[in-house]
């Protein structure tokens, strides 16, 4: 039967509709691809981390920097050791002399371009620094560690590169391995997705992929992981559409800085330039053939071929990678052999160039996001200078992680959970935090006890009280005060009966005695007759950000505070009664290196300068004659230190807190449920702080005696007034004020001053 005029008609112009009707739509859907691709892909505007350094190492004659350590921190920048040093990011080295080209960087405060510098060292100092002209050089600043980067929520982080910034071989690698008629297609390559198709039907899985690089592009910048008819589809005409709008050398440039390359945790590797950082500790524009060629390798699957898991996987990739750019022409046959012989250098993911140091990334994200939005912080790009020390902050992850391991060895090992610890140090002169360690395994980004683990310190709040007993003039270090049963009743009608760590009573001691041997019942005596709003004002105004419950137990330490706090209080006593808030950045720049902001130093009195100098040398003798004298076995007889143990209720928080003379050091070790770990301050804690002080080959603490004071010699045991001639008891020499009248132990009643006098004289003599 056949149709009527008047239906074939209607059927044409039914099929004409819906033909149109497909031709509007698929002119819409273009044209609003288009616009995602012009809005958001033009002049590559990726969302840009900020990126964090480290403090910068500065080198001058004189300086304690022998050729070894220079040569290590030399390797931990990334710098590549060479017969001859000619190219930024080399050295070498001859005995005691490194030569060496640093890197072009731009500093917050100027542009330091490359050149070369002639070390000598002379055991461990360095004797001279000459350049290229043969002129000496007073000071010399390298580029600094990339230390890690603020990226937004969801993990990408990248080091966008430049054309100039990247060698030849990387593009004529990716074109040949992924691509190789990137050139002259125009975003789809059909031959290659039926190449592909026939080659993965023949073997069963997938061997090959056809997309172009400009589809990976379109894949990895617009769409997700989604595997389906539509959403290839629009990663065709996607890819179509960028190769109308951009140049190829543009849409090479985007890939190479956009592909993804790896995942080191919650963060994602993005880029040639990030990947470069992360798997050989290095600057991309450095690497060698056989480098090039092990990034080209993981583009095709960055889990499957990860180096660090997978290395004979990756290894051989990598050859495949190397024997096709032999084939293509992209290098000779002689230099790709001779790349594949070599290894694959893959640094490890704790030796890596610009480490992740996540707690202290932390305090630097906490601290820029009073000034800064968040998508400034993770889109914009900025360069942060920051005050991490990278040789302290290695000192201090080793000496956490032996001595957590040595406790986990002598004591009896608990199953469910193993002993936490972290550390924090600064610089008590300018409040700079140059290392944190947040917890046992140092580069895993979770919960940062450095900064919210609240814990309650035990005895060192002991020198809080102490501060405030001088500062109320009733009180020196030779002051007596009685160590006996203290029973306190409390407003709930309870009855607070605190007792010494050891059960015992010591009778009459005096303050210095009380303090070094931490004794509870000669502190809380004291910090009740000072006044618990004189303790507690005293905690504010050394920097707590609140004030604690007025509470006898307070004076025992129940008292919750952070680690990053306690640095907080301890650096008021290692900066002799001046406050100086801590701080993690030091200037921040633009992308385009312009200076935003200077983190200005602040130094504020918040205590006696005289009463603070009584209590530091108390603490002095913590280290002489107390809880704390376990260090003088690590540190060098002839460096003074000051510090206090504390161990909290039940042994359940053990630390430390002590300084020297140009570094502040707290140590806090525990379980994270809060359960008892048996340790005291002194058992736990302080061996972590003495290993790390001896490590960093610190300086001692001193201080010149104030105006108004003077120097005695006391009996420790009993705080009775001796001399060297009266024989006896354990003598230390205490500061108080001028004039102070002390009771003199029997047979020792010539004047004090005089008998020192004499003493001394006969030394000399």
């Amino acid at each position: 039967m056949s149709l009527s005029r008047k239906t074939k008609r209607s059927i044409l112009a039914g099929s004409l509709l819906v033909v149109g009707g497909l031709v509007i739509a698929l002119l819409i859907w273009t044209i609003y691809l288009d616009r995602i691709i012009t809005a958001q892909f033009e002049g590559r505007r990726w969302t840009l981390p900020a990126q964090v350094f480290a403090e910068p190492l500065e080198l001058y004659a004189g300086q304690s920097f022998g050729a070894d350590t220079l040569e290590q921190e030399l390797k931990r920048l990334g710098y590549r050791r060479v017969d001859k040093a000619e190219e930024p990011g080399s050295y070498s080295r001859r005995g005691t002399r490194v030569d060496l080209v640093n890197r072009r960087f731009q500093f917050w405060d100027a542009l330091q371009e490359p050149q070369l510098l002639s070390i000598v060292t002379r055991g461990n100092s360095i004797e001279s620094m000459r350049n290229g002209r043969e002129e000496d050089v007073p000071i010399f600043r390298l580029d600094p560690l990339l230390i890690g980067s603020i990226f937004p929520i969801h993990g990408e982080d990248r080091v966008v590169v430049t054309p100039d910034q990247v060698s030849p071989l990387l593009p004529a690698a990716l074109k040949v391995v992924e691509d190789r008629k990137f050139d002259s297609h125009n975003g789809v390559d059909f031959g290659a997705i039926a190449r592909a198709a026939w080659v993965n039907l023949r073997a069963g899985q997938i061997e090959q992929g056809g997309s172009t690089l400009t589809q990976q592009l379109v894949k990895s910048y617009f769409l997700d992981n989604r595997r389906t008819l539509g959403r290839k589809l629009e990663e065709a005409m996607m890819a179509w559409l960028l190769e109308v709008h951009f140049e190829k050398q543009d849409l090479m440039n985007a890939y190479i800085n956009e592909i993804y390359l790896g995942q080191d945790g919650n963060r994602a590797v993005h880029g040639f330039g990030l990947a470069s950082q992360f798997y050989f500790g290095k600057p991309l524009a450095e690497l060698q053939l056989h480098e090039v060629a092990l990034l080209v390798a993981i583009v095709r699957g960055p889990s499957y071929y990860d180096p660090r898991r997978h290395e004979k996987r990756a290894r051989a990739r990598r050859d495949l990678v190397l024997k096709l750019m032999a084939q293509y022409k992209v290098v000779d046959e002689k230099a790709a052999q001779e790349a594949a012989k070599k290894p694959l250098g893959i640094v490890s993911a704790s030796a890596q160039a610009g480490g992740y140091y996540p707690a202290f990334l932390d305090l630097v994200r906490r601290t820029l996001r009073r000034d800064y939005r968040e998508e400034d912080l993770t889109e914009a790009g900025l360069k942060i200078f920051a005050t991490l020390n990278p040789l302290i902050q290695g000192q201090a992850e080793k000496a956490l992680a032996q001595e957590l391991d040595r406790l986990d060895k002598v004591r009896k090992q608990r199953t469910e959970q193993k002993l936490e610890g972290v550390v924090v140090v600064t610089a008590p002169q300018n409040g700079e935090v140059v290392a944190m360690v947040g917890g046992r395994h140092a580069s895993f980004d979770g919960f940062n006890r450095a900064l919210d683990a609240k814990r309650s310190i035990g005895s060192l709040v002991k020198p809080v009280i102490y501060l405030a007993a001088i500062e109320s003039g009733r009180y020196t270090a030779a002051s007596i005060v009685e160590d006996g049963p203290v029973e306190v009743k409390l407003a709930n009608g309870k009855v607070w009966t605190p007792q010494n760590i050891s059960e015992e009573y010591y009778g009459q001691v005096p303050l210095v005695r009380a303090l070094a041997q931490s004794l509870n019942l000669a502190t809380v005596r004291l910090g009740l007759d000072v006044g618990l709003q004189k303790v507690t004002n005293e905690f504010v105004a050394l920097g707590l950000g609140r004030e604690p419950p007025q509470l006898p137990s307070v004076l025992l330490g129940s008292l919750e505070v952070s680690p990053l706090e306690v640095a907080q209080l301890y650096n008021a006593f290692a900066n002799g009664g001046f406050s100086t808030p801590l701080r993690a950045v030091r200037a921040i720049v633009d992308a385009a290196g312009k200076p935003l902001k200077s983190f200005a130093l602040e130094v504020t009195p918040v205590a006696d300068s005289v009463a603070v100098y009584q209590v530091n040398r108390m603490l002095v003798q913590v280290m002489e004659h107390g809880s704390g004298r376990a260090a003088r076995a690590q540190i060098p007889p002839q460096i003074v230190v000051a510090g206090k143990t504390g161990t909290s209720s039940d042994y359940r928080d053990s630390w430390f807190a002590g300084f020297s003379g140009n570094t502040l050091a707290v140590v806090w070790i525990g379980y994270d449920d809060n359960s008892p770990t048996g340790l005291t301050g002194s058992s736990g804690s302080l061996p972590v702080w003495s290993r790390l002080m001896r490590s960093i080959g610190t300086t001692s603490w001193s201080a010149p005696l104030p105006e108004g004071l003077e120097e005695v010699s006391i009996e420790f045991m009993t705080g009775l007034a001796a001399n060297p001639g009266c024989g006896g008891e354990e003598l230390v020499m205490v500061p108080v004020p001028s004039g102070t009248q002390l009771p003199a132990k029997s047979g020792c009643e010539k004047s004090i001053p005089e008998a020192i006098r004499d003493w001394w004289r006969g030394i000399v003599r």
